[in-house]
């Protein structure tokens, strides 16, 4: 596996002013999908639209008046405070839609968060202090008591305050049309590209201008000031012609994936490498914003991603000759800017371009999959990529939370333990208890695109077997490659032996989790289904689950195998039917002659019920046998209930 320690960038005006840029565009980007349906409802039933239809038409007013800030406001709370947040945060946005008759983008933009962090910060003071069987009563009445009070605040003072700011704003882009000044805002666009603090300006102050505009015009310019493809297209051109070594190579890939796939970031590091082609950039976006402004044209709604496909999607109408100039213009002038300063340059760029995209990794603090593609490198070869900072925070995740993914966890707790790194901590959870808070995030791969929305910054693993993954390896070395320096590797190195004898951290459970009576040592099932009841069976005569929960058994295995490797599966209910769950404990049946589970050859099924947690000590001492041949060989031969006991050792202790 390649990896490479990146350096963490210095907290700097940038670095904040780059983190407010994310949190901006967190609030929209998940909402683009909503201004492009409202752009096409525009475009088509509006009177001046393609099919113009009156009825149809009344769609166009209530979105964007209602729909969209509710959807900023909700989404912005939810990133602050979850679902809990998302709710009060939208009923803030409905004060500030009530208290002003334009579109309030930027309202919901600060209300939304606003409020969902003083509901945090609420909860907070009383956190622990409820009496039981009040907590429903007191969490429904302080979120609708402060929710009410901010969505007054909204409409009789935020209200009037983002008013005059979207009039200020609009007056100040007004003045740049009208005096043949907004081409002069590449100037500052371009180069904010290349820094990654092009979000605070796009999503922050040009998407709600933009959209305000359109409603008004029915197109906006502002939607193509950062989006256009022709300033990086351009380059890349530039490049492909009169580059060298690895850039020149590299250019014409990285153009089309730039122009038709709307990934910008791309040209990025062939702007750093030679920080001279910052001006094509510049004499590109000011030569495309002037043909905007000349020929009138604009867009509907926001152009997500920059892709030439995206632009052409969201042209007006009158505007399409107007925007394909734009984009034609600006691409030449960049290619001829570009090609004059490459030409001039004399210095070889054997390996400038590797180091460029180290240095915008290090500007953007992660690995970029799609720089990756510049240099052959950047991920691993199984595609586990490096991160930036030190790691602090790994979590397994699968449907329940409960089984597979606690194995999995304690499987690499102790490897990574066993290479130095006690320090990382490494959990399990249920998907849908995930949060943005972790470094890596390790799922069965029929689970990955489920556990992603949640956790977009985190580096993804997909394993297909939890108990012996050669993924786990990848990631002990992804670890050593992120939090240890050079100079103290070494100390890393000596310290292993000793981490390797810490033991696995695990909730200490009751006594009864595992008793003899739930130790089948021949079991009677021959199908996987069958094997499910059967296990199922001995935790419903614990008293430890009802009928329910077996059933959501079947419902788990029937969305993801529970078969972990080494013989061994552990059937388990869903998330959602903890409720069925009375007290912890595990069941386990030895299948001597084996059965086909999903065309694989389990001998031990380990039945599951966990609250609390109580369960993962028991579930670490299984995990720890199964990783061990001889351990599991030892199992397969046992002839006693007691035997099978030893061998997991003192899990109830």
């Amino acid at each position: 596996m390649a990896t490479e320690t990146v350096a963490k960038p210095k907290t700097s005006v940038r670095v904040h002013v780059q983190k407010f840029g994310t949190f901006l565009s967190g609030m929209i980007m998940p909402n683009i999908g909503a201004f492009i349906a409202w752009g096409f409802i525009t475009a088509l039933f509006i009177p001046a639209g393609f099919f113009p239809n009156e009825e149809l038409g009344k769609l166009v007013g209530p979105m964007i008046t209602y729909l969209l800030p509710l959807l900023i406001g909700y989404t912005g709370g939810r990133m602050v405070y979850g679902v809990r947040g998302g709710v009060v945060g939208a009923v803030a946005t409905m004060g500030v839609i009530v208290g002003t008759d334009i579109p309030m983008f930027i309202g919901a933009m600060i209300l939304g968060p606003l409020t969902a962090w003083l509901m945090m910060k609420a909860d907070k003071i009383w956190e622990g202090r409820v009496k039981p069987g009040f907590e429903m009563l007191i969490d429904n009445f302080s979120a609708g008591i402060l929710a009410a009070i901010m969505a007054v605040v909204g409409m009789l003072v935020v209200g009037p305050i983002v008013k005059a700011f979207s009039d200020g704003a609009s007056a100040v882009v007004q003045f740049l049309v009208l005096n043949g000044l907004l081409p002069f805002t590449s100037i500052f666009i371009e180069p904010a590209k290349v820094l990654f603090l092009n979000n605070a300006v796009n999503h922050g102050i040009l998407t709600p201008l933009g959209t305000q505009q359109a409603l008004e015009q029915g197109k906006s310019i502002l939607f193509l000031l950062e989006a256009n493809p022709g300033p990086g297209f351009g380059i890349l051109l530039a490049y492909s012609f009169f580059g060298k070594g690895l850039a020149k190579a590299s250019a014409p890939g990285a153009a089309v994936i730039q122009f038709v796939g709307g990934i910008h970031e791309i040209y990025f590091p062939y702007v750093l490498m030679k920080p001279m082609m910052i001006f094509a950039a510049i004499g590109g976006g000011m030569t495309g914003i002037f043909t905007l402004v000349v020929t009138g044209a604009g867009l509907r709604s926001p152009a997500a991603p920059g892709s030439i496909i995206a632009v052409y999607a969201s042209t007006a109408r009158d505007s399409y000759v107007g925007v394909t100039l734009s984009v034609l213009f600006a691409t030449t002038v960049s290619f001829l800017i570009g090609s004059v300063i490459l030409k001039a340059s004399k210095a070889p760029a054997e390996d400038d371009l590797d180091q460029a995209t180290h240095r915008m990794e290090a500007l953007k603090g992660k690995k970029s999959s799609v720089s990756a593609a510049l240099i052959g490198e950047g991920v691993g070869a199984s595609g586990v990529a490096v991160l930036a900072t030190p790691i602090k925070n790994i979590v397994f995740a699968c449907d329940a939370g409960m089984g597979s993914s606690a194995m999995g966890a304690s499987v690499l707790r102790n490897k990574i333990k066993a290479a130095g790194f006690p320090e990382v901590k490494v959990t399990n959870s249920a998907i849908a208890n995930l949060s943005d808070t972790y470094d890596v995030v390790i799922t069965h791969q029929d689970l990955t695109e489920r556990a992603k929305p949640a956790t977009a910054s985190a580096v993804h693993v997909s394993v297909d077997n939890f108990m012996n993954s050669p993924r786990y390896d990848e990631i002990v070395e992804l670890v050593k490659a992120s939090n240890t320096d050079e100079e103290d590797a070494a100390g890393a190195t000596a310290a292993a032996p000793a981490a390797a004898e810490t033991p696995a951290e695990a909730a200490a459970g009751p006594a009864d989790i595992l008793v003899a009576d739930s130790v089948v040592l021949t079991g009677t099932a021959t199908t996987r289904d069958a094997a499910i009841d059967e296990a199922g069976q001995l935790l419903l005569a614990r008293g430890a689950v009802d009928s329910g929960y077996v059933d959501a058994m079947h419902e788990r295995e029937e969305s993801v195998s529970t078969y972990m490797g080494s013989y061994l599966a552990i059937p388990h209910g869903t998330n959602a039917a903890k409720d069925h769950i009375m007290k912890s404990a595990v069941s386990v049946i030895r299948y001597p002659n084996g059965i086909d589970w999903n065309g694989k050859e389990v001998k031990f099924v380990v039945g599951v019920a966990g609250v609390n947690n109580e369960h993962l000590q028991i579930l670490a001492s299984i995990a720890k046998v199964f990783t061990n041949k001889a351990q599991v060989a030892q199992l397969e031969a046992a002839t006693t209930v007691d035997e099978v006991l030893a061998l997991f050792g003192k899990v109830n202790s």
